[in-house]
This record gives structure tokens, C-alpha cells and sequence, in this order.
């Protein structure tokens, strides 16, 4: 090929990944795989033909305005939020994400969460760690059964579904769920899942609840301090899914003053920024953005993406289009 597609990738690829791209592209990668700024991506959009984009690009209005040379924008990873997406519709750029192949990934790491919120593994941790344990004693570190107790999950798609799964046959949990769309019949009936169409009564109900929806409009802050409320104080609240569905602050405020038992979280409102309150307690678990983080998965998320970009030089139907 004499005319090769130019693809600059913000951050640094699964080594596979980059290879195979490197095959049919001439591809240009982010050597110390800093995040980009606003001018890097600016730069980035006017000259080349796809960029390989991920969550901690800013892509709204400002970046995609006129003279962008891009035509196709293959996120790696599913949410895309961090996209304008009316803006690249009026710059006539496609979208592409890769959903599917991290969903059972981020589902173990929700199962991680709540577990270690619940039996206080992170602070059995930092106490082994500090040199702090004494040693064995029958009132030490109390957490909280796992195995019986009722979880909430709000979103039920892929990634829902799949937590689900662990919760009620490796936990035998009792599973409740609020979401857009409602299960088939049959799809309740295996999981044991109760739908709530009232979010308020879903929380109200669930000794853990886990986020699975997507970031949107409607969703943001959706646990603010009103819904945190309405949780009953023995509850853990787990987020795998974007950090700005919950209040951050409403969130530490209701942890320090014991209005909840605790929280598992992977991901926040202002990444990699984390509300210094939360950093401040023992009763949550942070995890930096983990979710997918698996050997396979990223390989996985990256072929998806460059299976997008293929379709693209070719002119075929993109198998993961993003769409408004």
C-alpha cells in the first residue's frame, strides 16, 4: 500500500495490538504514553486520518472544531462520554468503541469490590502492612457476610448481567435490579432477579448496590445525597462503572459519618483526581480504574478497536459504530 491511513494512538497499545495496526497503517505512538493535552489532540485531529483515542481524552467542542483531518475516532474501551458526540456529528467524524470483551473482566472486578468491602480487606491489608496486626483475636477486623444477602443492581446490561451471575450462583445473592430495559422472563427466572422500576425502592432494599449504567446526562450524579440516603445504613455501594453517576462528596460525607458501611470504587468524577475525603477513610476501597485491566481483555479491546479501523480504510459498515 503507497497510501496508507495515518492513525496516532494517545496512549500506548497492547504490543500485539500496535503491531498488527502497524501492518496496514502507518501508525505513530505515544512513546511515554502521557495523556494528551488539549493542543497534543488538537494537533493529533488536524493530521491524521483516525485517532486511537481512550477515556482520558477531552474530544468536546473545542478540540473538534473546524480542520480536523480526522474522519474516524476508534475509542478503546466502551464508554464514551469523554466524546462530544453532536460535535464530531457536525465534523463528520465516526465513532467506534469496543463493547463485549471486557465485560467479564470489569464484572470480576465489581465481585472484588464488593468483597473487599465487605470483609475489610483493605484495611487488613494496611494494618498487616504497617507492621500494626498483633495477631489474631475473635473480635478483629468484624466484616460482613457475602453469601445470602441481597444485591442491587443498577443497569442491567453485559456487564450487569455478568456480575449478576457471580452474585447469585457463586454468593447465592439475592438479586434485584433497576434498568432501562427489563430482562426477558426467562433471563429473570435463571438469575432469581427482581426488576424495580423505582430506583428509590431498589436501594432501599439491597444490602449492596453495584453501578453498571452508562455516563449520560440523566445519569450524572444519579447518587446524590438524596439517593445515598435512601440506602439502608448496613449497605455497600460499588461503582466499576463512571465516576460521575455518584456525588463524590455526598459520597465521602455519608461514608465518614458511618450514613453507609462502606464502598468499593474503580473509577471517579475527576480522574485520576480523587475526592480527598474519600482518601481519608478505612471504610473504602479504591482501585485505579482496573476494571478491564486484564492481560486478555486489553489485547481483546484493542483488535476490537482496530478491527474498526480495518472496516474504516476499506469502506465497510464499522462493527462497533458509535451512534447520537
Amino acid at each position: 500500500m503507497t497510501d496508507r491511513l495515518k492513525v496516532i494512538l494517545t496512549r500506548r497499545w497492547p504490543a500485539a495490538v500496535e503491531t498488527r495496526l502497524a501492518a496496514v497503517c502507518d501508525v505513530r505512538v505515544n512513546d511515554d504514553d502521557h495523556p494528551f493535552s488539549s493542543a497534543e489532540l488538537r494537533q493529533a485531529l488536524e493530521t491524521a486520518d483516525v485517532l486511537g483515542c481512550t477515556v482520558t481524552d477531552r474530544l468536546d467542542a473545542a478540540v473538534l472544531g473546524a480542520g480536523c483531518r480526522v474522519k474516524l475516532l476508534a475509542n478503546f474501551g466502551v464508554g464514551f462520554n469523554h466524546i462530544d458526540m453532536k460535535a464530531a456529528q457536525a465534523a463528520d467524524i465516526q465513532v467506534s468503541n469496543t463493547p463485549g470483551v471486557l465485560t467479564d473482566a470489569t464484572a470480576d472486578i465489581a465481585m472484588t469490590l464488593l468483597l473487599m468491602c465487605a470483609r475489610r480487606a483493605g484495611e487488613g491489608e494496611r494494618l498487616l502492612r504497617a507492621g500494626a496486626w498483633s495477631g489474631w483475636s475473635p473480635t478483629s477486623l468484624l466484616g460482613t457476610q457475602v453469601s445470602g444477602k441481597t444485591l442491587g443492581i443498577v443497569g442491567m446490561g453485559r456487564i450487569g448481567v455478568a456480575t449478576a451471575r457471580r452474585a447469585a450462583f457463586g454468593f447465592n445473592m439475592k438479586i434485584r435490579y433497576h434498568s432501562r430495559r427489563r430482562l426477558e422472563p426467562v433471563e429473570e427466572a435463571v438469575l432469581g432477579a427482581e426488576w424495580h422500576g423505582d430506583l428509590v425502592s431498589l436501594l432501599a432494599s439491597s444490602d449492596f448496590v453495584s453501578l453498571h449504567c452508562p455516563s449520560t446526562a440523566e445519569t450524572q450524579h444519579l447518587l446524590d445525597a438524596k439517593m445515598l440516603a435512601c440506602l439502608p445504613q448496613r449497605a455497600f455501594l460499588i461503582n466499576t462503572a463512571r465516576g460521575d453517576i455518584i456525588d463524590e462528596a455526598a459520597l465521602a460525607e455519608a461514608l465518614a459519618n458511618g450514613r453507609l458501611a462502606g464502598a468499593g470504587l474503580d473509577v471517579y468524577e475527576r480522574e485520576p483526581v480523587v475526592h480527598p475525603g474519600l482518601l481519608e477513610l478505612d471504610n473504602v476501597v479504591l482501585l485505579p480504574h482496573q476494571g478491564s485491566g486484564s492481560r486478555e481483555t486489553r489485547e481483546a479491546m484493542g483488535h476490537c478497536a482496530v478491527d474498526n479501523i480495518e472496516a474504516f480504510m476499506t469502506g465497510q459498515e464499522l462493527p462497533n459504530r458509535v451512534s447520537t
